[in-house]
């Protein structure tokens, strides 16, 4: 239910939800809104991959 509302009122915003599970990592998460992260599987971990950044972005 949290999340639906941060989905409803993101706008041009970013937002990460992170929670425990029972999983090999420990955790899962969703992203949402236009930035770098993109969640990908790797080995069965979960993990966090970075996009380039576009032009006129500045890379932190």
């Amino acid at each position: 239910m949290i999340w639906s509302q941060v989905e409803e009122g993101i706008e041009e915003g970013n937002a990460v939800m992170v929670w425990r599970t029972n999983t090999e990592s420990g955790f899962d998460f969703l992203t949402l809104g236009k930035n770098r992260r993109m969640p990908v599987e790797f080995d069965g971990l979960k993990l966090v991959s970075f996009h380039p950044p576009e032009d006129g972005d500045v890379a932190l």
